[in-house]
């Protein structure tokens, strides 16, 4: 019983994706055969009866109509309305016999009128009808049948009246047409079948990708349940062995033979890693899933950068290098964004730059502000990014030296992390950078107006040295 409603359902899935196609078709083209219809009862109303150009032209808008409303009400059927989908299906078809019924009927009249005179103008709109359904109407393969159908049995009706009514059985030029429309009927038939063909090997091909993915979907969301089970499990140990590490490392239990304090220290830096591993894992994890929440409130970025070089003077002074400030003066520089995740961006450049500085250099950090834009921006004067880099510098997982020698380590996430961090509070991190001389990378967010105490001439991008 369950197979047979899963296999119902599967049924009801394809008919419901094969007219959601057609109606796309049927709302895309629209106009385009509307103009068609009123063309051909223009032009045979011209030259032959109005009134029934203005009677195929009546029903030619009804069936028009009625193909419009199914298609906009497709749109709003729930995937598992069964009823819905199949009474937009009937309708369809039954549309279909309507139109089709209403051209050829019209067609054989236009074709018997005037002796004749309207053979080549009838045959003509039927083929048009035909190749037009071609290539138009494959989505539902019933209602294309049903329009080659009625379209070759006109066709043949059309040209035997002619060959047998209004000719002499035996002679040539009507044979010669009865059997150029078969083979105008076989060639639309062919293209009927060659789209029908492309149609279902292209539905079968979005299926595939569609389960494929849903599996990707899925070996996604378990992954990132994998790395949050994880990392929640490994932050609860490595906070108390931290912990325990610093109090150790602080002296408080008396000195300590040096070898030991030593192995301490290494243990204390290698804990901080970790420690600094699993938050990146589980930021990363939370933007993701899009569930890392900002809560924004009006800072000014002067006072920002000045705590976040105090903040930041024991990384600096285990590197051995100097944390050189410069910013605006006479100017308050104001700035709505989450003062947090602005500090872990910033403190993750400073970072950067002093890990790829040189023993007692400097790295330089300063802050500049013009036109609704703050920036701010730290140098190292280190050994500089290679060209075409930036894909690994921003990207996950990744370093520019991913060699098993490489001197600088990291698991390759705090600049990616800082990156989708910057997006979501408006702003944009990037990098210049020089081999050999430096990198200066630098965050640039929306300001408000800039509070200004003494008169500032230049509206280029100014800076000053702070006095620490």
């Amino acid at each position: 019983m369950t197979t047979q409603m899963a296999s119902r359902q599967e049924d009801t899935d394809h008919i419901l994706r094969n007219i959601q196609d057609y109606a796309r078709a049927v709302k895309l083209l629209t106009w385009q055969r509307q103009g068609i219809i009123a063309s051909v009862a223009l032009l045979t109303g011209w030259f032959f009866s109005p009134w029934r150009a203005e009677l195929f032209f009546a029903v030619g808008m009804m069936c028009e109509y009625v193909d419009l409303t199914l298609a906009r009400k497709v749109d709003r059927i729930a995937p598992d309305d069964r009823q819905a989908t199949r009474y937009a299906y009937a309708g369809f078809i039954a549309n279909t016999v309507v139109s089709a019924s209403a051209i050829s009927i019209y067609a054989i009249w236009v074709g018997q009128t005037e002796d004749g005179v309207g053979l080549f103008t009838a045959l003509f709109c039927l083929f048009s009808a035909a190749l037009y359904a071609a290539i138009n109407n494959h989505q539902i393969a019933i209602a294309l049948a049903i329009r080659m159908v009625v379209y070759g049995a006109s066709f043949i009706a059309i040209t035997l009246i002619d060959l047998l009514v209004d000719h002499p059985p035996f002679t040539p030029q009507p044979w010669l047409q009865f059997f150029t429309v078969l083979f105008a009927m076989y060639f639309v038939i062919d293209c009927s079948l060659c789209f029908l063909r492309l149609y279902r090997r292209d539905l079968k091909r979005l299926e595939d990708l569609e389960m494929e993915h849903a599996r990707t979907k899925a070996a996604l969301v378990v992954k990132s349940q994998f790395v949050a089970i994880v990392s929640h499990e490994l932050r609860t140990p490595l906070t108390s062995i931290k912990g325990s590490l610093d109090l150790v490392n602080s002296g408080k239990f008396g000195d300590l033979p040096l070898k030991v304090e030593r192995l301490l220290e290494v243990a204390g830096r290698n804990t901080q890693r970790l420690a600094t591993l699993v938050d990146d894992l589980l930021d990363m994890q939370k933007l993701e899933e899009g569930q890392m929440k900002f809560e924004k409130e009006t800072i000014e970025l002067g006072a920002f950068i000045t705590d976040a070089i105090e903040s930041h003077q024991g990384l600096a002074k285990r590197y051995n290098v100097r944390l050189v400030a410069d910013t605006v003066t006479g100017r308050l520089v104001y700035a709505d964004t989450d003062r947090s995740r602005l500090m872990q961006v910033v403190g993750n450049m400073i970072s950067n730059a002093a890990k790829f500085s040189r023993a007692d250099g400097d790295v330089d950090i300063w802050l500049v502000a013009d036109k609704g834009r703050a920036r701010i921006s730290v140098r190292d004067h280190g050994i500089g990014i290679p060209d075409g880099a930036k894909d690994q510098v921003f990207g996950r997982f990744t370093q520019i030296d991913s060699s098993e020698q490489r001197k600088f380590g990291g698991a390759g996430l705090g600049l990616n992390i800082s990156r989708e961090i910057i997006a979501a509070l408006g702003g944009t991190i990037d990098y210049e950078s020089t081999l050999g001389v430096g990198t200066t990378f630098y965050v640039e967010v929306p300001c408000d107006e800039v509070d200004q105490t003494d008169q500032i001439a230049s509206s280029d991008w100014q800076q000053t040295t702070l006095v620490r």
